[in-house]
């Protein structure tokens, strides 16, 4: 077992003009204002340069059109995200493969896939905790084309938690990974997003979903 670190930093997203503009809509307004005071305020009849003036409604015609296809684009986005969500709802209980950099371990099996160009030797798969520990796990030798395998993490002595898994060659290139597992729900997130539950993956944003497999086979018995 290997440790490694890493640090991450993020920071807010300034207010511009000193927390008077803080999004595209509001610096739209604020043009808008400010180019109607600029054309209010001098004659139109004789301003000072001609050619600005007819600038300036050229100007005022294109913010105004760009105002109204945000608004129309959002709304579009709204009615899209809406119907992904029954799309993908009516897709519950279905088995699903979807790209994944992060799984959410719960102690169960899970099968995850490689698509593989060649013939690739020295596979391994790697998981980091979130502390920054990482775990790998020879795969040996893999053909090309789709290649699964399943990880059971409690025979991996890997605890129920939230890992990173990556899939690397002899090289240490790393590697598409898809998990495949149950669709178990959908949720739609306060920014319109659609995001999937996957049962003993987690969570993935619907965009990350490459393939539906369709409904597990049932078995059944007969009596006599």
């Amino acid at each position: 077992m290997s440790t490694t670190t890493s640090s991450v930093t993020s920071t807010g997203s300034a207010s511009l003009l000193g927390g008077g503009v803080s999004t595209n809509g509001d610096l739209t307004s604020l043009f808008t204002t400010l180019l109607v005071a600029q054309i209010k305020n001098q004659d139109p009849l004789q301003p000072n340069d001609p050619s600005q003036f007819v600038s300036q409604l050229a100007q005022l015609s294109q913010v105004q059109s760009m105002q109204q296809l945000v608004t129309q684009g959002k709304a579009g986005n709204s009615t899209l995200n809406g119907l992904q969500m029954m799309a993908l709802g009516a897709q519950v209980g279905s088995v699903v493969r979807a790209g994944v950099s992060q799984l959410q371990l719960d102690g169960q099996p899970v099968t995850l896939h490689v698509n593989l160009d060649a013939k690739s030797t020295g596979i391994e798969i790697v998981f980091t905790n979130p502390y920054g520990a990482t775990q790998s796990f020879p795969l040996g030798d893999l053909a090309a084309g789709d290649q699964g395998f399943t990880v059971d993490p409690k025979a991996l002595g890997l605890p129920a938690g939230s890992y990173s898994v990556q899939v690397r060659n002899a090289d240490r290139q790393s590697l598409p990974v898809e998990a495949e597992a149950l669709l178990s729900g959908v949720r739609l997130g306060q920014d319109g997003s659609v995001f999937a539950q996957l049962a003993g993956v987690g969570e993935v944003a619907s965009s990350a979903i490459t393939r539906l497999e369709g409904r597990p086979a049932t078995t059944s018995t007969a009596s006599n």
